[in-house]
């Protein structure tokens, strides 16, 4: 069954062995928590799991030796927690991709949101909080950006007050999100400029920049210093990372370790097989570099 994230976003808002030559095998899926070489912290993202509840994916995260599972809202911290879990990415509340801070309109209930939220994921130790440009809505790039930044500008230093990172998301609007405004690296790496703050970084989703600009590994280096957070995805299609999609993901994960990079790597993509743990434990091998 083909779902779309933006759908699913908006409902949640209310190993065995690799056989294709090439990517890292694992001979016993049920060692993988033991096999797993700690250069990456491994995260994955609730929504692609929506048919599963929220404690076997928790179970299977356990299992497999995954660290977090992202895009939470706030009364769902708990559950993750009472497994060892953190949620390395929390949502915003309520929940836009098409209208963001690209609005000032929106400014002022933004801001608000974010006081409430901000508090409540420091006191419940996450880092990051999600947000969105919003679309253009005939917005150029560049009233786009000084929108955001001043709308961004006093979320930002309440950020930092509490020791939380917002994370701006980079979308396509090819394919998945016409109009979206953070839909390139350096649009969000000339917002990160902008606002001049630690607090404020990218988060750079691996499927939505290789439709958009392709050049992933060489576009990470470049722009690593503004990123705070990943996510994966086959292209095309969103669906797993094997060998059946474009991009080669053992490559990319080595050039994310060897930027430095000490975040999360979270895995965003839309299992096609019954068995949708196999296809998450499978891609945990891929990435775990």
């Amino acid at each position: 069954m083909k779902i779309s994230r933006k759908s699913a976003i908006k409902r949640m808002a209310g190993l065995s062995a690799l056989s294709f030559l090439g990517l890292p095998q694992f001979a016993n899926a049920q060692d993988m928590k033991s096999k797993l070489k700690g250069n990456i912290n491994h995260s994955v993202c609730r929504w692609c799991y929506r048919g599963k509840s929220l404690e076997e994916l928790c179970e299977v995260a356990v299992d497999i030796g995954i660290k977090s599972i992202d895009l939470l809202d706030p009364e769902e911290w708990p559950v993750v927690q009472k497994y060892g879990l953190t949620c390395a990415m929390s949502n915003c509340v309520p929940l836009s991709l098409t209208d963001g801070f690209n609005n000032p309109d929106l400014h002022a209930q933004l801001l608000k949101d974010y006081e409430a939220l901000i508090p409540k994921a420091a006191d419940a130790g996450l880092e990051r909080i999600i947000c969105f440009s919003g679309n253009r809505h005939g917005l150029s790039d560049e009233e786009g950006l000084e929108n955001c930044a001043v709308g961004l500008e006093p979320v930002v230093k309440l950020a930092q007050k509490y020791g939380i990172t917002i994370c701006m998301e980079l979308l396509n609007s090819k394919v998945n999100h016409p109009d979206y405004q953070c839909d390139t690296t350096p649009w969000g790496a000339a917002l990160c400029e902008k606002l001049g703050s630690e607090h404020f970084k990218l988060l750079y989703d691996i499927y939505h920049m290789q439709i958009m600009e392709g050049d992933i590994i060489a576009t990470i280096r470049k722009y690593h210093q503004y990123i705070g957070h990943y996510h994966t995805g086959g292209v095309p299609g969103r669906n797993e990372i094997e060998d059946s999609q474009e991009l080669y993901y053992p490559a990319i994960m080595e050039a994310i370790v060897a930027t430095g990079f000490k975040g999360y790597v979270a895995q965003e993509f839309i299992p096609t097989r019954d068995n949708v743990f196999d296809s998450l434990r499978k891609s945990i091998a891929i990435c775990d570099v």
